[in-house]
């Protein structure tokens, strides 16, 4: 069976609605030949796919995808394919909705920081970076302190640089840090944090608050706590969208500010656990 929408699109237009659904502008350079292995190498160095499955993709553009028999749509009247619009639509939200949901302390080594070199662990677009700490002390003890983050407590390290950063934000037409949070002991799922907005969050277990601050790019900031034999760990997760080649110039030029930073508001927010 031939299944396939209405939309009758190139290879080019697909890369055109990609790119205008994630805020990129993309440049389409036509080339007079097309070699399989040297298109899959370019690939693979300027994309997460390996060059082997590259290869696979590039060969397949030689390949007429276009429905011809229309015997699928009479026999299955009531399947409708959604459009190409609505496809990457949807493939953006289940990305989202899976990184989301994700558990860093099951996906992740719990020894330490997360794999990768500089600027962390790069986990198909996303770029991620990880670290965690143990205590001698109990899931809520250890949760207590990422409970109260932000607004009047403040961000336990480096204050001044959180401060510099909203003044920045304010000047580029972001909230800044004015915000503040609602309550100063409870968090919500919607609640504002500063720049930040709570995403997700379960008692003594788990925080992930989504950037609202001006970026080339979507960040979260996540805390995870687990209870363990001894003590609790901690992991501390800070994850980057980049869009396009300015994200990555952000992302790769803060990243050592980011080290700085995280490493010690973890540190300090394990010293409080313990208190």
């Amino acid at each position: 069976m031939e299944i396939g929408g209405a939309d009758q699109v190139t290879y080019g237009d697909l890369m055109r609605e990609y790119a205008a659904q994630r805020g990129l502008k993309r440049w389409l350079i036509p080339v007079p030949v097309l070699t399989p292995r040297l298109s899959s190498l370019w690939l693979g160095l300027t994309t997460p796919v390996y060059a082997r499955v590259g290869r696979k993709l590039i060969e397949g553009v030689s390949n007429p995808t276009v429905v011809r028999d229309d015997a699928a749509r009479r026999l299955f009247p009531a399947i409708v394919p959604m459009g190409l619009q609505r496809a990457i639509e949807r493939a953006l939200a289940n990305e989202d909705e899976e990184f989301a949901a994700t558990r860093w302390s099951d996906a992740l080594s719990s020894g330490g920081a997360a794999p990768g070199g500089y600027g962390g662990l790069r986990v198909g677009a996303r770029l991620v970076d990880s670290r965690v700490a143990k205590v001698a002390a109990t899931a809520a003890q250890a949760f207590t302190p990422i409970r109260r983050i932000g607004g009047r407590s403040g961000w336990y390290y480096a204050n001044f640089l959180w401060r510099l950063r909203g003044f920045l934000d304010l000047l580029v037409g972001g909230v800044g840090v004015r915000r503040g949070r609602r309550n100063p002991e409870t968090l919500a799922v919607g609640d504002a944090l500063d720049f930040w907005r709570v995403e997700a969050f379960e008692p003594d277990r788990w925080l992930r608050l989504a950037a609202e601050m001006k970026l080339p790019g979507r960040a979260w900031l996540e805390f995870e706590v687990r209870e363990e034999e001894g003590g609790a760990t901690i992991r501390q997760t800070a994850e980057f969208d980049p869009a396009g080649l300015a994200g990555l110039l952000y992302w790769y030029g803060v990243y050592p500010l980011h080290v700085l930073v995280f490493r010690g508001m973890l540190r300090e927010i394990a010293a409080r656990a313990t208190r």
